[in-house]
């Protein structure tokens, strides 16, 4: 409401400065000339949307130099779902069939390049910010603004989608590849709202319309939060482009009701059921998962949001992995609360006045509304989350600075001159420390150690950012490193399975095996029925000569986990110790009905048929071996012993 008035004020005052003496003057039809130069003058509002692309292809210039981090092993490296972008009805049976689709198209021609995964990101992002600069454009043209609003409304929006783009809140969206979810998710959202923005007044409506429901579609086989984007843009109608709700669903009902059908794909994706079921056994988001209530969640984002509004203003310092902890006392939830319950009525009030502040607070409230309210996720604050969010602030500040300034220039009597240098030189500021901001975030992005090392600085009781630490010294091979890391996080978070479970593994390697044993079965203790803790332990266990216990845990990894190949052959193996030949015998040929062509089982095998005297079936299993791994150097030595064997000695 302040800012309305302050616009208003700012325009009142700048129409009354630029009254003077009336002169009388007489009108002339311009020339033929005149008029051919009018129109051969080049409108250089059409170079404004290029320099949104400038800047944001110079902004994340260097994190095309980025590497896999974090979650891209899981839902890049390894994940064999991205493979193949043929047949469609594999790629797309993911949870986010059009970010996977996205990741096999990037496999597909580049396989694990991580250039082409950066560049696929940053044309998201700029695409976006293209869009977001058409939507501002278009809603500052219209008669919820005044008639200088409506004359800067090119620029205003060239600055807008300008600082939204280069932002260093968008870096986890942008340079984080596996978080192109959020941003193709935000683009499609945006372009919803643009399409139909454009179909009201467009001889073309029908395909405008079209076009918005799948941008819609293809937004809810993105990211979930798109489940939103019916409502907003029903909101934006209501404000922008009708007089009254009423005419609005009378002209366009259909459109709505098309729109809100493409919640259906996040049924047929399993989004809607993974959130609604309050009984899954595994769940990391909605009602299933047990780590938070509801409540409790709902309190814990008050400070979460107060946060992510402090970072869209002053985004320092920023951190990948939070570790949120669960709001607990009255203090932790009553201070943010006295901030963001005024924020959030006072957009209720101006909202139904049919304010474009209220649709801003609005969008700002609704966009953050499926992750921060009261639907419980497991990690309660990602910066990702505010790709969308942030537009809002950014319209808030753009033109919250637009009325100061013209009140301050009126108060000042500063000339035209004097106006465009404070103008332009406050918006050069704001740009080039966003810049810098990003550019020098984008440096965290260049390796998993980096990152992680960058997690703890700034959140070092973060119990997950020292477990990750670890983790990558321990791929590494600085294994003493490691274990130092990890024996913090298991200081820091005691029921933390992971944790004790590399704990063990960079303690047995190490060569601290009683250590690595217990570290193994404490993890076993909080999650019974991990299979990798029960193998693991079996190794370590037959390291130590403990053959039997070996034994008995090689039997509950495969009670937990039947195909797990290496334990099949791993059991054989310490049978065979034993002299259980034929125990032996049955583990390996296990193995081999997981995996017929697996060198290792047919040479271990074939060991085992040697020892027993069967030597034409272990030439016979020593042949695969070597057929299916020809450099296997071991296999080819056991099938030439056998091979002289039965041919017996030879006579002259």
């Amino acid at each position: 409401m302040c800012l309305e008035s302050a616009l208003r004020r700012a325009r009142s005052g700048r129409k009354s400065s630029k009254e003077g003496p009336k002169r009388a003057h007489t009108l002339e039809e311009p020339s033929h000339a005149q008029r051919q130069e009018h129109r051969a003058r080049f409108d250089w509002r059409w170079l404004l949307p290029i320099l949104v692309v400038v800047a944001g292809c110079v902004v994340y210039y260097n994190s095309f130099s980025g590497a896999f981090v974090l979650d891209d092993d899981k839902y890049i490296i390894n994940n064999p779902r991205i493979r193949e972008v043929w047949p469609l009805s594999e790629t797309l049976r993911g949870r986010r069939p059009v970010v996977d689709l996205s990741l096999a198209i990037n496999y597909k021609y580049g396989e694990l390049n991580v250039r082409g995964y950066h560049a696929f990101n940053l044309a998201v992002h700029l695409l976006a910010g293209l869009t977001l600069f058409g939507v501002v454009r278009r809603s500052m043209l219209g008669d919820q603004f005044g008639g200088h609003v409506r004359s800067a409304a090119p620029w205003l929006a060239l600055v807008t989608a300008l600082i939204w783009v280069v932002h260093p809140l968008q870096t986890q969206s942008v340079t984080y590849i596996v978080q192109r979810g959020e941003s193709l998710m935000g683009l499609f959202y945006l372009l919803t709202l643009y399409c139909v923005i454009r179909g009201v007044d467009s001889m073309y409506r029908a395909w405008w319309y079209v076009a918005a429901v799948i941008c819609c579609g293809l937004g809810m086989g993105s990211k979930a939060v798109m489940v939103t984007a019916p409502l907003v843009v029903l909101l934006y109608d209501w404000i922008f482009l009708s007089k009254s709700f009423a005419e609005t669903l009378r002209r366009r009902w259909g459109l709505y009701v098309i729109l809100m059908s493409t919640w259906c794909i996040l049924g047929t994706t399993g989004i809607a059921m993974g959130v609604l079921n309050p009984v899954q056994r595994v769940a990391t988001v909605g009602f299933g998962f047990k780590g938070i209530t509801p409540f409790e969640y709902l309190a814990t984002q008050a400070g979460v949001i107060t946060h992510y509004s402090r970072l869209s203003l002053w985004p320092d310092p920023l951190c990948l992995d939070y570790a949120w902890p669960v709001a607990r006392s009255v203090g932790e939830v009553v201070r943010p609360a006295l901030l963001i319950i005024p924020l959030l009525f006072g957009t209720l009030w101006v909202l139904l006045r049919k304010s474009w502040l209220g649709f801003v607070g609005a969008w700002f409230f609704v966009t953050l509304a499926p992750t921060s309210s009261f639907i419980p996720i497991k990690d309660p604050a990602f910066e990702h989350r505010m790709y969308l969010p942030l537009a809002a602030v950014v319209v808030v500040v753009v033109l919250g600075g637009y009325a100061a300034l013209g009140g301050a220039a009126d108060r000042l009597s500063w000339g035209t001159r004097s106006r465009q240098l404070v103008t332009t030189g406050l918006i050069a500021t704001i740009v080039a420390l966003s810049v810098y901001g990003t550019v020098r975030r984008n440096r965290d992005y260049q390796s998993d150690l980096i990152m992680w090392r960058d997690v703890i600085a700034k959140s070092p009781h973060n119990a997950r950012g020292h477990l990750g630490l670890g983790a990558t010294l321990f791929t590494c091979g600085r294994t003493e490193e490691a274990e130092e890391a990890f024996r913090k996080a298991v200081r820091l978070k005691p029921d933390y399975t992971d944790a004790h479970y590399n704990f063990g593994n960079a303690l047995s390697k190490n060569g601290k095996l009683d250590e690595a044993v217990a570290a193994y079965r404490r993890s076993l203790r909080l999650r019974p029925r991990y299979a990798k803790a029960h193998y693991n332990l079996a190794n370590t266990l037959k390291e130590q000569g403990k053959l039997d216990d070996a034994i008995a845990a090689y039997g509950n990894a495969l009670r937990v986990n039947p195909r797990h190949i290496s334990a099949h052959i791993n059991l054989g193996n310490t049978l065979k110790l034993q002299g259980r030949l034929e125990e032996a015998v049955e583990a390996y040929h296990k193995a081999l009905k997981i995996n017929p062509q697996y060198a290792n089982a047919h040479y271990t095998l074939g060991d085992a048929l040697r020892r027993q005297g069967r030597l034409e079936e272990a030439m016979e299993e020593f042949e695969l071996a070597v057929r299916y791994d020809p450099k296997r150097g071991a296999a080819q030595r056991s099938l030439e012993a056998i091979r002289a064997r039965l041919r017996g000695p030879q006579s002259d």
